[in-house]
């Protein structure tokens, strides 16, 4: 009764907009797709949409079908991908989850050597999930996700894989620069400049500003990791990323990290992935990999 075309189609018309943008999409005539979900919408005895003027809005039944489809289509495809693998003798591919900014140059440096080691497996990096890094893990989008905050949910599993300091970097110049540490007052004269991630995930709020009741003068936010640390090299703001990143740019750059607060921000990489494929060899090797010292 129930077909992968008829959670395709409830998808589709929900990301397209439009009965015929959907069926495009799905090289399908448009009365070919009406007339699929219209037999589907006699045999549950129920309707999906409701129509308002020319725009559909779907029902509670068409709102849980979407959610069905969402779940169970990226896994559909996964299993294709997999058997198709399999059926030309390949591992597979490893799709990677990146809910840190900082750690890209981190994460490089696992991948140069593991995929070394592991010829028959690709690697792939997302950034941006439909339902945020859980929901992408569970929802089949990424097998891996890196994160310095992990959300412990039954059916996964967090590993952590590196030790950190969270630091704020400044310019050489700046009065800070020769302090032992900086104090939550300190920051309420300076401009921050933070990756484009809301407040309440970032560390140098939460477990920094927020305690003391402390605001910068201003927060602005940066993509990239060398443009921001341009900004705070020129004297324009400062930043908070982690120690071992700081360093890096500080051989390059005139950046100085400085402790926050006297006894510093510690945190962890984790990779956290489903308990059902940890024994999964390509995987259980990557993180095995991720756990060695890294190389200077």
């Amino acid at each position: 009764m129930l077909e992968r075309i008829h959670l395709s189609i409830v998808q589709q018309v929900e990301k397209q907009g439009s009965l015929t943008a959907a069926a495009g999409v799905l090289h399908l005539t448009q009365s070919a797709l009406s007339h699929s979900m219209k037999k589907l919408e006699l045999q549950l005895g129920t309707d999906i949409w409701l129509r308002e003027g020319r725009s559909l809005r779907l029902t509670q039944a068409g709102q849980y079908l979407l959610a069905v489809a969402n779940r169970v289509l990226p896994q559909l495809d996964l299993a294709e991908e997999r058997l198709g693998q399999f059926a030309q003798g390949e591992r597979g591919a490893l799709r990677i989850g990146m809910e840190c900014h900082p750690c890209y140059q981190w994460l490089l440096k696992i991948v140069s050597p593991y995929l070394a080691a592991w010829p028959d497996v690709d690697v792939d990096v997302k950034q941006k999930f439909q339902f945020g890094g859980i929901g992408a893990l569970f929802g089949y989008e990424i097998d891996l996700l890196v994160t310095p905050d992990p959300l412990y949910k039954p059916g996964l599993a967090f590993v952590p894989v590196f030790d950190y300091e969270q630091v704020l970097v400044v310019a050489h110049t700046h009065p800070l620069a020769q302090a032992d540490y900086v104090l939550p007052q300190h920051m309420s004269r300076e401009v921050l400049i933070t990756y484009p991630v809301a407040t309440d995930r970032l560390d140098i709020y939460n477990q920094f500003l927020l305690p003391a009741g402390i605001a910068p003068r201003r927060h602005k936010t940066i993509e990239t990791t060398d443009i921001m640390l341009q900004m705070v090299a020129s004297g324009r703001g400062v930043a908070a990323l982690p120690r071992w990143l700081a360093l890096e740019y500080a051989q390059k750059m005139p950046v100085t990290p400085v402790r926050l607060g006297k006894k510093g921000i510690a945190k962890q990489i984790h990779l956290g992935a489903r308990e059902a494929d940890l024994d999964t060899d390509y995987l259980k090797a990557f993180i095995a990999l991720a756990r060695q010292p890294l190389a200077a």
